[in-house]
């Protein structure tokens, strides 16, 4: 595999291009609009000169990135010798449906098609096409060359193969990919936030607490040790025997929230039936203490540069105002 074609020049699609040529593939960027996709190729200089100004790309690297990366003037020419397609055209079912069409009809057998959508699932626009089986959802987190994570959502006829190979092909992009199971609305990342954000709606529409405040919660506190190890870790490491006596302490206290309708999610039963098992092969108990220094230590270090940040920042503020 040495091509990749990305269709669509928008952030997104430019934030893709810069991950596969900084892994050291060929990029073939595509857009139906010509001007669109000029101007897209002048903002990748400055979007690779940022990550040399903050060593993520060194100085010498950068030449060759930029390079790797061209503009196809037609369809047909970014997806000659393609192996794998990134389709990242605007959030709209007709769309993605006329694009993937395209797209199968053009691209050699078996080449993936990923999009990059953020909730529509791939049975939704591929069910009736000839090459249904390569076609699935790559999503990313915006910006795409700087959040590592990446979820890959298969339909019921994605070839096991063709999962295998993009995800393969996105950890040798250094992206951190999570595989669902199975098609379900919004994937796993904006429902997260979704489920975060009714609650962070309702406490600041009930004027409970400010919306600065309620983003120093999560900024200056959950934030901080979900960056580096998710929240089911986290509560893993916040009961010394691990997850199993977390819930049994706690558990009852987040029903009593009156959050959301827990009748249908028993904590103790998953804890049981899955948790337990993949938290301990993770972390056994007998390595909390452990984990939980080293826990620390990142946690230190967090600390350090955000304060640093602050520094820098307030700096310049300063300098402007002089």
């Amino acid at each position: 595999m040495t091509k990749i074609a990305t269709i669509g020049c928008g952030l997104i699609g430019q934030g893709w291009a810069t991950v596969f040529a900084q892994a050291g593939f060929d990029v073939a960027m595509y857009d139906a609009s010509a001007e669109t996709a000029e101007r897209a190729l002048k903002s990748m200089e400055t979007r690779v000169a940022d990550l040399v100004e903050f060593d993520l790309v060194s100085a010498s690297e950068a030449p060759a990135i930029l390079q790797r990366i061209t503009i196809a003037h037609d369809l047909e020419d970014a997806l000659h010798g393609t192996a794998y397609i990134q389709e990242s055209g605007p959030e709209r079912l007709d769309l993605k449906r006329e694009i993937t069409r395209s797209l199968d009809a053009i691209a050699a057998p078996d080449v993936p098609i990923g999009s990059s959508t953020s909730g529509i699932a791939a049975s939704r626009y591929c069910e009736d096409m000839t090459g249904r089986h390569r076609c699935l959802v790559v999503h990313p987190i915006n910006p795409p060359h700087l959040i590592p994570a990446v979820e890959i959502v298969p339909t019921l006829w994605t070839d096991a193969k063709i999962v295998s190979d993009v995800t393969d092909l996105m950890r040798a992009c250094h992206r951190e990919t999570i595989v669902l199971s199975e098609e379900i609305d919004g994937f796993v990342v904006n429902r997260l936030q979704g489920a975060l954000l009714e609650e962070a709606f309702k406490l600041v529409g009930s004027g409970i607490v400010s919306a600065a405040d309620l983003d120093k919660a999560i900024c200056d506190g959950l934030g901080l040790r979900w960056s580096f190890m998710g929240p089911m870790q986290t509560i893993h490491l916040n009961a010394p025997e691990g997850i199993a006596q977390y819930v049994e302490r706690y558990g009852d206290m987040y029903r009593g929230f009156g959050i959301g309708p827990y009748e249908d999610v028993n904590w103790a039963d998953i804890v049981e039936n899955r948790l337990r098992s993949e938290l301990d092969a993770r972390i056994p108990v007998a390595d909390i203490p452990a984990a939980q220094a080293d826990r620390d230590r990142k946690l230190m270090a967090l600390l350090r540069h955000k304060a640093q940040v602050r520094v820098h920042t307030l700096s310049n503020i300063n300098n402007i105002q002089e």
